[in-house]
C-alpha cells in the first residue's frame, strides 16, 4: 500500500505538559548497558525520518543515546530478512528496533515468538493509543508493539458534485450502506458520476466493512471464519449491490484506481486516511473535497462507521542490548511527545496518538478540504475503531476471499465460494 506525504504546518508544543496530562513517568534507564539502539526500516521520507526526529527528542534529555537507522528499501526485503535470520536461530544478527506492517505482526509472532520482546510491563502507556491500533501487537494479552502511524479510514467526496445532487457532506455522514446506496444512484442519475472506486482483485474495501462492524476472518481462537461469517456475507451483497448499481466502478490496477478521482471520474474515495495526499494531488480540486466517516453496515448490532486500512507498528528484538532504554525511548517519544507528532505531521505521518486530536496543529483548517481539520478528524476517527482478531494467516485469507469475491462476481455462489476460500487458508495452516 503506498503512504504519499501531504503537507501541513509544524507548531511545536512542550512535551513537559503532556506526560503531567497523561501521568507518564520517567523510567530508570541502566546506565551500564549500551545508550545505542539500531532499527530497522523502510521508507526513510516517512518511517525514516520520523524516528530520527523522535532521537532528536529523546537526546534533549539523554545526549548519550544514538539511534543507528538502517533503511531496508521496502517492506519486503526486511520481512525476508527477518525471516531468513529467525530461521537460523542466528538471533543476535537482528536490530534492536523492528517495524513491522500491522497485518503481518500476528504471522511473525507466532511463526518467531523468540524474537520479540514483551513491552507489557514497562512504562510505555498504552491507553494513550487507538485500541484498534494497539490490537494488531496484542498477543495472549500481551504488547509485542508499538502503534505508528495511523491507517482510520476516510470516506472523501467531492462536495461540487454532490451539491448537483441536492446533498451535502452531512447527508453522508453517520449514515448506513443503505442510505449511501440510495443517495449515490441519485448523484450517478444526476452528474453521471459513480461515488467509490476499488481496484480489481484486491479486498481492502471489504475488509475495511468487515472491521467496522468488529469481525473478523478469524475466530477467537485462530481458526479461519469465513464460511459462517454473518457479518461477510452481508458485506459481499453490500459490495455486489453497489457493482451492479454502478455507484462503485472498478479499475484494473492502483494507477487506474488513483486516478479515478483524481481526473474527476468519480465522485469520491474510502481508504486508509493515507489517501489524503493523493487526493491533493488535484491541485485544481482544491476546495471541492471533504471527508468524513464510512457508513455502516445494515442490521448488524456491533456495526460502526469507523475501520482501518494500513499502518505498521514498532517491534524490540530479543537481541536487544538495552530493553529498558528501547523502552523508555518508546514511552517518551511515540508514547507520549506531543512535539514528536506535532514535528512530524509536515511529512504527512498521522500517528494513532490520541491525546494528539488536540493539538494546535492536527487542529489547523485543511483549506484543500474546504477549511476541515482534517488531521484531528482523523485521529478522533482512530479511536472509534473496533478491535478485532487480525490473525496470524491475515494475508492468505485476505487473498483467499479476494478471490471468493472474484468468483462470486462471476456468478459463483456465495457459501460455496467461501467454503473454497477457508479451506484455502485450513491449507495454508496446516489443518
Amino acid at each position: 500500500m503506498k503512504k504519499i506525504l501531504f503537507t501541513l504546518a509544524c507548531i511545536t508544543i512542550a512535551a513537559s505538559s503532556l506526560l503531567m496530562a497523561s501521568g507518564q513517568k520517567e523510567a530508570t534507564v541502566d546506565t551500564s548497558k549500551s545508550d545505542e539502539l539500531v532499527v530497522w526500516l523502510w521508507d526513510m521520507g516517512f518511517n525514516g525520518a520520523t524516528m530520527q526526529k523522535a532521537a532528536e527528542i529523546y537526546k534533549e534529555d539523554h545526549p548519550e543515546f544514538n539511534l543507528v537507522i538502517e533503511d531496508q528499501g521496502d517492506w519486503n526485503t526486511l520481512q525476508t530478512k527477518l525471516t531468513t535470520i529467525a530461521s537460523s536461530g542466528k538471533l543476535d544478527s537482528l536490530p534492536d528496533i523492528l517495524l513491522i506492517q500491522d497485518n503481518a505482526f500476528q504471522k511473525n509472532y507466532m511463526s518467531f515468538p523468540e524474537v520479540f520482546t514483551d513491552l507489557s510491563n514497562t512504562n510505555i502507556d498504552y491507553t494513550q493509543f487507538a485500541s484498534g491500533k494497539t490490537g494488531y501487537s496484542v498477543i495472549d494479552g500481551k504488547n509485542y508493539g508499538v502503534p505508528f502511524d495511523n491507517g482510520a479510514v476516510i470516506f472523501g467526496y467531492r462536495t461540487d458534485i454532490l451539491a448537483k445532487a441536492g446533498y451535502t457532506i452531512d447527508d453522508f455522514t453517520d449514515i448506513t450502506w443503505s442510505q449511501w446506496l440510495k443517495q449515490a444512484r441519485v448523484v450517478l442519475e444526476k452528474t453521471g458520476k459513480p461515488l467509490l472506486s476499488a481496484q480489481a482483485g484486491s479486498s481492502d474495501i471489504i475488509n475495511m466493512m468487515l472491521q467496522s462492524a468488529g469481525a473478523s476472518l478469524f475466530n477467537t481462537d485462530g481458526s479461519p471464519n469465513i464460511v459462517n461469517n454473518d457479518v461477510l456475507y452481508k458485506v459481499a451483497e453490500t459490495y455486489m449491490q453497489m457493482l451492479d448499481d454502478g455507484t462503485c466502478i472498478e479499475a484494473t490496477d492502483w494507477s487506474g484506481y488513483t486516478n479515478s478521482f483524481s481526473s474527476g471520474a468519480v465522485a469520491g474515495t474510502m481508504t486508509g486516511c493515507w489517501i489524503a495526499a493523493t487526493i491533493q494531488g488535484a491541485t485544481d480540486q482544491a476546495g471541492k473535497w471533504k471527508i468524513t466517516n464510512m457508513p455502516s453496515l445494515d442490521g448488524i448490532p456491533t456495526a460502526t462507521n469507523y475501520s482501518n486500512n494500513g499502518g505498521s507498528s514498532w517491534a524490540v528484538t530479543s537481541a536487544c542490548k538495552n530493553v529498558d532504554l528501547a523502552a523508555d525511548f518508546f514511552a517518551m517519544t511515540f508514547g507520549s511527545s506531543m512535539e514528536l507528532y506535532d514535528a512530524v505531521a509536515q511529512n504527512g505521518v498521522l500517528g494513532t496518538y490520541l491525546p494528539s486530536a488536540n493539538s494546535s496543529v492536527y487542529s489547523q483548517p485543511n483549506e484543500f478540504f474546504s477549511g476541515q481539520p482534517i488531521m484531528s478528524i482523523i485521529t478522533e476517527f482512530a479511536g472509534k475503531v473496533p478491535a478485532i482478531e487480525g490473525g496470524a494467516y491475515y494475508y492468505d485469507a485476505r487473498d483467499a476471499v479476494c478471490t471468493a469475491i472474484t468468483q462470486i462476481q462471476s456468478g459463483a455462489v456465495a457459501k460455496e465460494a467461501f467454503q473454497d476460500a477457508q479451506d484455502t487458508v485450513n491449507f495454508m495452516m496446516g489443518n
